[in-house]
């Protein structure tokens, strides 16, 4: 039976509390079970009331800003005024809670070329308007695409980046606009089906030559509407060495991919990376087995024998509170399969129906298992805490892999876990999405791609 291997280990987390209900008698219960279920009618209410004032608080601010009304930006309802007031407070007095940079113990003097590369899920403007139940702790503002394009581009400047990743774009035209004014070039690949969002790659021009470009639309595999790009980018000659004996050309393969939500469909996720791996090892043989690195949003975990998880659970987004701090401490244990695996389910996620454990071709490593972190803001395995918070969900679902020719030189923290909890959840005044950009900056090896 095949078995895989996926770049790194992740590690999932989940809470469980148990209510334990004992009673005196059966009409008691009864009684008790009533109480229950009208307190929770009554808190449902009072959530799809607020959720209903600030959607339609969102459509109406999308209008005006669809019509070029300049008074769009003040429009702001009594009903959501009243639910941010508590919010108030916390913004105008929390400092702005800096990332740092940690470094690797590598000698990167010894190396020619160096790059930094950014993945970045950046929250599409129609994915947030269509869940502001995600988002009901963000101050309207925040929530803003002006706003948060802003301060998108004021935080990429401080990276001073090579290529960009983004997932979740529906904007593209506008950090097109933006981007290009810094010398960047870039692509879009839009999903298949309805949505208006997609994932885009950019590069610094004078930094690289575009080779070559390949997409993958998933829906031609029977795995949703969720797509992934490719890039072959060469690094112009005039950033090489000056030493013409010396000089020697690099090109590698940048892979961007937003992995399927829905955290019960584990098997179209896997699926998904399956494919999006084996292109990438494809693509890079195909050039002379140059070297890779693959950004994006995974919504999963990347180290399973999948006949030993639930269907359901295989991804580890499990919905927990912001504040609900067992989600750091208590691991996941599955106890039953309450959702297993038929044939189809196997062939999706594995390729076949004889296959229960994922592999693939490519030395993959995770760029931030390569470079030592703190507990302040790292998991016990050496990946991020968290790279996305909302009200429903605090946790990493972000990724940059790298094949052995790319060697991490520093990454960018991501933020501590008692700074999101203060922020209340992202977007936030100095963070335009509700996902942390991973940032790496990478020595490329000396490797000479065949002429």
């Amino acid at each position: 039976m095949s078995a895989v291997r996926w770049p790194c280990p992740l590690t999932l987390f989940h809470s469980t509390k148990l209510n334990n209900v004992h009673c005196a008698s059966q009409p008691a219960l009864k009684l008790d079970m009533e109480s229950h279920y009208s307190k929770i009618s009554k808190h449902s209410h009072r959530i799809k009331k607020k959720r209903k004032i600030v959607y339609e608080e969102e459509q109406k601010a999308l209008t005006l800003e669809q019509c070029n009304v300049s008074s769009s930006k003040q429009f702001k309802s009594t009903s959501y005024q009243r639910h941010t007031n508590h919010r108030t407070k916390r913004d105008s007095n929390s400092s702005h809670f800096y990332r740092k940079w940690s470094y690797s113990d590598c000698d990167s003097s010894a190396f020619r070329d160096k790059l930094v590369l950014v993945s970045y899920n950046i929250l599409a403007v129609e994915n947030a308007s269509k869940h502001p139940h995600l988002y009901l702790e963000v101050p309207f503002k925040y929530m803003e695409w002006d706003h948060r394009r802003a301060a998108i581009c004021k935080e990429l400047t401080q990276y001073d980046p090579s290529i960009l990743c983004f997932q979740a774009i529906d904007r593209f035209s506008d950090l097109h606009d933006a981007l290009q004014q810094d010398g960047f070039k870039g692509v879009l690949k839009a999903r298949t089906g309805d949505a208006q969002d997609g994932c885009a790659i950019f590069w610094k021009d004078e930094r690289f030559k575009l080779l070559h470009e390949e997409n993958i639309e998933f829906q031609s595999f029977g795995l949703r509407n969720n797509v992934a790009q490719f890039c072959v980018l060469k690094m112009n000659d005039d950033q090489l060495n000056s030493d013409p004996a010396l000089s020697m050309s690099t090109s590698l393969v940048v892979g961007n991919i937003h992995v399927l939500f829905n955290p019960n469909r584990g098997d179209i996720k896997l699926g998904q990376i399956r494919l999006f791996l084996e292109k990438a090892h494809r693509l890079s043989e195909e050039w002379g087995g140059i070297p890779v690195v693959l950004a994006g949003d995974y919504n999963s975990v990347p180290q399973l024998d999948i006949l030993q998880h639930d269907r359901k659970r295989i991804c580890g987004q499990i919905e927990t509170p912001l504040r609900h701090n067992s989600l750091f401490k208590q691991p996941f244990r599955q106890k039953r399969l309450q959702y297993g695996w038929n044939d189809e389910e196997l062939k999706l996620a594995a390729g076949s129906e004889k296959v229960t454990c994922l592999q693939h071709s490519l030395k993959l490593h995770s760029a931030y298992l390569g470079v030592p972190g703190n507990i302040v803001t790292r998991d016990d395995v050496g990946e991020p805490w968290a790279t996305s918070c909302h009200s429903k969900f605090l946790g990493t679902v972000d990724y940059i892999w790298h094949s052995e020719h790319l060697i991490p030189v520093r990454v960018l923290e991501t933020l501590p876990r008692n700074a999101l909890e203060n922020i209340g959840g992202l977007p936030s005044k100095n963070w335009g999405s509700d996902h942390l950009a991973l940032v790496c900056e990478f020595a490329v090896a000396n490797f000479k791609t065949p002429v």
